[in-house]
């Protein structure tokens, strides 16, 4: 171990399966998807998601915050506060120059447009309400974190598509190594159930439009994929510096020890067809780590049940690994939260390492016969893995792969 070394210490999360991270590791050994009809997409042209079952914003934070806020930023608020509370950071005793934030979203929070839309489509410019910029543009997840807990050190957000959540804790960890930072809470956030983001995605074509049957729509790896089911979450991972955690007989969940990133540089939203890109970020993020293909026990893929990209991924995975390891894919129950998604398939990793197993990818009836991965699915799988690597990728060809081991 050395001073660049990075230990992950809390854990917080608020996705489709469940708040909290024991309720949503639960959901997600369940292995069943979560997606159903969503009254705030009736109408459109798709009408259910992945949603969070039982948030209640103003329960949770006041409702005087939960009314400023856009839902992914109070999403950000809940998990940064579980994440603190379970890294047993004490408030009191922390230097908040020295602890940073960084949140990845996919895009603009997109909940507050629909009334300025039309007010300024009626010429009524002069009424948009003056919070209609800060509730959404991306950063303001890692600002509201920081205001709600005094934090003073870097902050900002990512932005890199569906990998964002991934590429802020990519960020995150070199901040720690560097020694800018001692501490820094980093993750993704987003919802794009609003009904402009819900639409626009739609017709991007990557949505499935399974609508006969939603709790099947979410199906990676299988012969009758046909799209990715929208949703919404956050997850936030306390990343700190060894040892200071040491010295603060912090919990230690999990080391976090590689990171990977590369660009496809082929196509605006279709993957490279032979995972280009996506190898390359692997192949870092296990350089970065010190490790060889065949340590790795487990990967958590990025797995959106799209056509294309589960082709490619599947692709990537199969020439970098000789044989195999145990495969899963989180987005078969929570759907595809975009710029969240990275983080909390994260936290799922870190706690498939704490408790050695691997939970299954739902859906899956029939592996497509392209693809020769050794898919979890069905039921959980105890297996013994010291290291497990997590994918994330996204429009514009961004890739970004995380290693972590257990402790």
């Amino acid at each position: 171990m050395s001073g660049r070394d990075v230990a992950v210490t809390g854990l917080g999360v608020v996705c489709p399966a469940g708040i909290g991270v024991e309720a949503s590791w639960q959901g997600m050994l369940a292995g069943r998807s979560v997606a159903a009809a969503d009254p705030r997409l009736a109408g459109l042209l798709c009408e259910f998601a992945c949603t969070v079952p039982g948030f209640d914003a103003s329960a949770l934070l006041g409702a005087r915050l939960a009314w400023r806020l856009d839902p992914f930023a109070q999403m950000a608020l809940v998990a940064a506060r579980e994440a603190v509370a379970g890294a047993a950071l004490d408030r009191q005793s922390w230097d908040p120059a020295r602890i940073g934030v960084v949140i990845g979203a996919g895009s603009n929070s997109m909940y507050q447009y629909e009334k300025p839309f039309a007010q300024l489509a009626a010429g009524d410019a002069a009424k948009i309400s003056a919070l209609t910029t800060p509730r959404s543009v991306p950063s303001m997840a890692a600002g509201e974190v920081a205001m709600d807990l005094g934090l003073q050190g870097p902050n900002f957000a990512t932005s890199s598509a569906c990998a964002s959540g991934a590429t802020a804790l990519g960020v995150a960890r070199a901040l720690v190594q560097a020694g800018t930072c001692d501490i820094v809470i980093a993750g993704g956030a987003e919802s794009v159930l609003a009904p402009f983001t819900a639409n626009a995605l739609t017709q991007t074509r990557a949505v499935s439009g399974r609508s006969w049957d939603p709790a099947g729509a979410s199906r990676p790896f299988d012969a009758d994929r046909d799209g990715f089911v929208l949703a919404e979450g956050a997850a936030l991972l306390v990343l700190e510096r060894l040892d200071h955690a040491q010295a603060r007989r912090a919990p230690i969940r999990a080391m976090f020890t590689g990171y990977g990133a590369s660009c496809d540089a082929h196509h605006f939203v279709a993957p490279h067809p032979q995972g280009r890109g996506a190898q390359q970020a692997m192949v870092a993020a296990l350089r970065d780590a010190d490790l060889a293909p065949a340590d790795i026990g487990h990967v958590n893929a990025h797995g959106t049940s799209t056509i294309a990209g589960d082709l490619a991924e599947a692709a990537a995975l199969q020439s970098l690994f000789a044989a195999s390891p145990p495969v899963t894919a989180t987005k078969s129950v929570i759907g595809h939260a975009i710029g969240a998604a990275g983080a909390i398939e994260a936290v799922c990793v870190v706690l498939s390492l704490q408790h050695q197993v691997i939970p299954p990818t739902a859906n899956l009836d029939s592996l497509d016969p392209k693809i020769d991965l050794d898919v979890v699915a069905k039921t959980p799988r105890p297996v013994r893995h010291g290291a497990a690597l997590s994918n994330s990728f996204g429009f514009g060809g961004q890739n970004a792969a995380l290693v972590f081991q257990a402790v």
